[in-house]
């Protein structure tokens, strides 16, 4: 009586962080989740304003600080080397649901952070959720190796193998009583964990593969073949143990992200250069990095000139120049010269936490199908179960002796076990999750990889996402016998009294060239056509052709406007006029700017046709030729221009009824609306918060050939996926099959189906190193 205490209290603790943190939920209904980092051993705690200030919530959790310090070194459950405790790997493989106090919770594990929230609808108002954190204070002594489940597991499988070959050995040499205590060693070791997940599943009233494992064994037992159930728990225990393996390092490989922040930074003060650490760091303090380190913070370049490596958050394969007042971002390589960097960011707020953040959340967001299996998995068991009731129980009245109609059923529930269904998903999307981020694409869960893989369309913006969204100067005209510096003078005089973006840019090329504007007696803004001035007794004319409606435009000047609106750019002219009406302006010339396209758009979308992308289309607010002109350079067939934002939506569903499921692809900002409304919303944004916070997938780096990197790689995600179901399914039928056709012994059946389970698992890692080799960067 005093093991089975022992057991019940040791299965009753062994979720201890996460119960602990359930308890202290449903005891202040304010707080919405807790997320619990290992690795920084740090809380952070979302809560409703509404209901709670925040001194009151920190309170509260206080306690929950004090229980996980005091529990976690002490709990002999903590894995030096991921830190997480025993129940968090069976939490990340199946996630896990408590009720208390009428609440309703559910926990989620990713490798290195644990995630509590409570199971309601979200507030109508989401600006009423806060956040803070606070670090736990504890794990100051090291924890043994010897503490942790993943010590544990495979050494108890090992275990497990030397007893099963004991009993063996014993029963040859006719020590039966030698022999059975062996393989009830055997059946402890390797049972041991499968029992305590089945048990856990079982307070949740849910059932799982660990349970129909433990039947068999029992049932095998039962009928006299302790051997084979002992085989059959040390195949069973073997197969979780590679699985954890194999799935760790999919984990590893978002986690490695959290390697690339520094520990330390290098702070410039009055007194000179101190070492301090990086949660230290305030917006406005400036740090210097040296060739060869990380940059500790996002900053902006305050002095000096350097290449830095963005490759591990953006995915540019090649160093990115860096002068006075460019951005950095915290994480990336100083691969050459020294920079004096301003802190724009506190440690927690910069793009690289945001990243890690977003590939948390990620992993926690289960795709349809996985979540459409786990369903399928508890209704298939209790199929199974019954299946095997009914095997065990009927095939006697057909002849069967009960000795082999009892073993049928036992193999039946191994064999028609759904295991190796359920792990191929999350086994797959995993590692397309890690995959993506560390090329700078940040999908938000496993649904809109799933639902990316079958967009049959897709729209892209074009300012800001086939553009750079930043007007240059691309032609300046002079015509009839005025002289480029007249030209100049002219246009820097007028428009830099005027705000127009268009304005400001001809004013910092004038400048540029060392043109100064000279005092003007009257302006004037004309919108829509342009503006007016009065200098030395004349007018000074600029804008374009409606602004010359009355007094007309010469044809070929006419004509060179044409010229380049086709060729997308804007013209605006320049002319002088006498204060007297009815005297024709004299055209000193015609001025060009244009948004420039990124160098990454033309192979973008030849790689996207590549892909087999049956419709590409460009949806724009711009004018209708300078929106041709775009798609005539990227080649773009497709092209909607004028479009008001409510527009766009409506060319959206015209898309989604003429080609199938669209996705769209926006700057994340004024897009909003319609990355809402696709079926994928794809933002770009070198890590602004709209673009990370809105959209299905972020293209962190501003680079589109991340786009049809993302296409390739979610539809080769669910290539495999598909190829892990069919397998899974077919051994599974075979296997059953052959139990009751070929009389297939249990240890075989065993066998095929952990195998099974294995080799779907090794499959979706292979989405790990992936890479579609139309849309490899090229390095020159």
């Amino acid at each position: 009586m005093r093991v089975i205490r022992w057991l019940r209290k040791r299965m009753a603790e062994s979720d201890s962080c996460s119960d602990e943190i359930m308890h202290a939920m449903a005891q202040q209904p304010a707080l919405q989740r807790v997320r619990y980092d290992y690795t920084q051993d740090t809380v952070e705690v979302e809560y409703d304003t509404r209901r709670a200030e925040a001194t009151e919530v920190q309170r509260s959790v206080e306690p929950l600080l004090q229980e996980l310090g005091e529990r976690i070194p002490t709990c002999a459950m903590r894995d030096p080397e991921v830190g997480v405790c025993e129940a968090c790997p069976r939490i990340h493989q199946r996630g896990k649901q408590g009720r208390l106090n009428g609440f309703l919770f559910r926990a989620q594990f990713d490798g290195q952070v644990l995630t509590v929230e409570r199971l309601q609808p979200p507030p109508a108002d989401e600006q009423v959720l806060d956040r803070f954190i606070r670090r736990v204070k504890a794990i100051e002594r090291p924890v043994p190796l010897w503490c942790s489940r993943a010590f544990w597991e495979p050494v108890l499988t090992g275990l497990n193998l030397l007893m099963i070959l004991m009993g063996w050995l014993f029963h040859t040499l006719g020590a039966g009583s030698l022999s059975a205590a062996a393989y009830v060693v055997a059946y402890l070791a390797g049972g041991y964990f499968g029992t305590l997940d089945s048990y856990q599943l079982l307070r949740e009233r849910r059932i799982d593969v660990n349970l129909l494992m433990i039947l068999a064994a029992i049932g095998a037992a039962l009928v006299g073949e302790a051997a084979e159930g002992a085989i059959l728990l040390f195949l069973f225990s073997l197969s979780n143990t590679l699985q954890s393996f194999a799935l760790m390092r999919s984990r590893r490989a978002v986690s490695a992200l959290m390697n690339l922040q520094p520990d330390l930074a290098t702070r410039l003060t009055n007194e000179g250069e101190q070492m301090v650490p990086v949660e230290e760091l305030m917006p406005g303090e400036r740090v210097l990095v040296r060739p060869g380190e990380r940059i500790p913070t996002d900053g902006i370049v305050l002095r000096g000139e350097s290449h830095v490596d963005q490759s591990p958050i953006t995915g540019e394969s090649i160093p990115v120049h860096k002068a006075v007042g460019a951005q950095v971002f915290a994480g990336t390589i100083n691969t050459s010269g020294v920079l004096e960097i301003e802190v724009l960011h506190p440690i927690k707020e910069t793009l690289l936490h945001r990243i890690l953040r977003l590939v948390e959340e990620a992993q926690e967001q289960k795709a349809r199908t996985q979540r459409w299996l786990e369903r399928f998995e508890q209704r298939y068991a209790l199929v199974v179960i019954g299946a095997s009731a009914l095997v065990a129980t009927g095939l006697p009245l057909l002849g069967w002796s009960f000795h082999e109609a009892f073993y049928r059923a036992m193999t039946l529930l191994v064999v028609a076990s759904p295991c190796a269904l359920v792990i191929s998903t999350p086994a797959t999307l995993l590692s397309a999750i890690a995959n993506a981020a560390r090329h700078g694409i940040l999908f938000k869960g496993g649904e809109p990889i799933e639902r990316l893989a079958s967009v049959q369309a897709i729209a892209i913006d074009k300012t800001g996402t086939l553009t750079e969204g930043k007007l240059v100067l691309t032609d300046l005209v002079p015509l009839g016998n005025t002289s480029e510096a007249e030209l100049w003078q002219c246009i820097v005089d007028v428009e830099s009294l005027s705000e127009h973006p268009l304005a400001q840019v001809l004013v910092r090329e004038a400048q540029a060239r060392g043109f100064q504007p000279r005092p003007v007696e009257h302006f004037e803004a004309l919108p829509g056509k342009g503006v007016r001035a009065i200098r030395d007794g004349q007018q000074i004319l600029m804008g374009n052709l409606r602004l010359f409606e009355t007094t007309g435009v010469p044809p070929e000047v006419h004509q060179l406007v044409q010229l380049l609106h086709q060729q997308g750019k804007t013209a605006m002219l320049v002319a002088l006029a006498p204060l007297q009406n009815g005297f024709e302006p004299r055209f000193l010339g015609v001025a060009a700017v244009a948004d420039q396209l990124r160098p990454t758009a033309v192979p973008a979308i030849q790689h996207l046709k590549q892909l087999n992308t049956p419709c590409i289309a460009m949806l724009t607010g711009d004018a209708a030729p300078v929106a041709q002109a775009v798609a005539r350079q990227v080649g773009i067939e497709r092209v909607y221009a004028e479009l008001l934002p409510d527009e766009k939506l409506q060319v959206l569903r015209r898309l989604a009824q003429e080609c199938g499921a669209v996705a769209m692809v926006g700057d994340g900002v004024n897009d909003a609306p319609a990355l809402a409304a696709a079926e994928v919303g794809i933002a770009m944004g070198a890590g602004t918060d709209v673009a990370l916070e809105t959209a299905d997938v972020a293209l962190v780096g501003n680079d589109l050939q991340n786009l049809p990197y993302a296409v390739a790689l979610s539809r080769q995600a669910m290539r495999i996926l598909k190829q892990n179901i069919i397998f899974a399914t077919s051994v599974i039928v075979v296997l059953v099959i052959l139990t009751f056709a070929a009389g297939l012994r249990l240890p075989l059946g065993v066998i095929g189906h952990e195998g099974s389970t294995l080799i779907v698992v090794l499959n979706g890692l292979r989405l790990l190193t992936f890479a579609p080799p139309i849309t490899q960067k090229e390095a020159g």
